[in-house]
């Protein structure tokens, strides 16, 4: 069965290319204009991911947001225009799974939408054994191979490192990873303390890392291959 797609965004003409090219790509595609006019059509529609514009009038996208997660874990990208990384920090560590910025390619977007949505079907059956690359993660044996070398970590590495490879591609903020790992006198500084000795077990090249990417201004998220 096609995924329902539910397209918000305020300029019409938006609206008609994303519905029309992704209809075009086999989804079933749903619109609205404004993030008040979206939370009753997705209570009505129940889609399966939400294309998100920020800037709306009436119930912006982080308003909407905000609203929606309360109701709702269906996975969100958000289009976002703005330069500033604090919006797309905000919209991530209100429950935005990605964020595309505009102007953006069609083809990538297609390619984000379907990557959140393989992630999402596979957190719905966790799997025992996480692989990406050269990296294996063994949840039931808390165990850790990279380039067919086991690997000693941390309890908190180990959280860490599940926790992204759980979802590869997926843009996680410092606060959110910070959340698994119940430090209670920990910082988002921590986290950049943990990353770094994580790259230098598992990365062929800690100073070019292959698989834990840094995305400049927002966190950090595992390599999809």
């Amino acid at each position: 069965m096609a995924a329902t797609l539910l397209v918000v965004d305020d300029t019409a003409a938006m609206r008609t290319l994303l519905r029309d090219y992704l209809t075009e790509q086999g989804f079933r595609v749903e619109t609205a204009a404004d993030g008040r006019e979206a939370l009753g059509l997705a209570r009505d529609v129940q889609p399966d991911l939400v294309l998100l514009d920020v800037m709306m009038p009436e119930l912006d996208g982080l308003d909407f947001l905000r609203h929606f997660r309360r109701e709702r874990e269906t996975p969100v990208i958000l289009l976002t225009a703005r330069v500033e990384e604090t919006d797309k920090v905000i919209g991530l560590e209100l429950g935005a799974d990605d964020y595309v910025t505009k102007p953006f390619g069609m083809h990538e977007l297609v390619a984000r939408i379907r990557a959140v949505l393989r992630r999402t079907r596979r957190s719905s059956t966790p799997e025992a054994i996480l692989r990406v690359g050269a990296v294996t993660l063994d949840r039931e044996r808390h165990a850790v191979e990279a380039g067919g070398q086991a690997v000693s970590l941390t309890p908190s590495e180990f959280t860490l490192l599940e926790t992204l490879m759980a979802a590869p591609g997926r843009v996680f903020s410092r606060t959110q990873l910070l959340d698994p790992l119940n430090e209670g006198d920990g910082s988002e500084r921590t986290i950049d303390v943990h990353i770094r000795n994580l790259r230098t077990k598992i990365e062929p090249d800690p100073k070019r890392p292959r698989y834990v990417e840094t995305v400049f201004g927002v966190g950090y998220r595992f390599a999809t291959d």
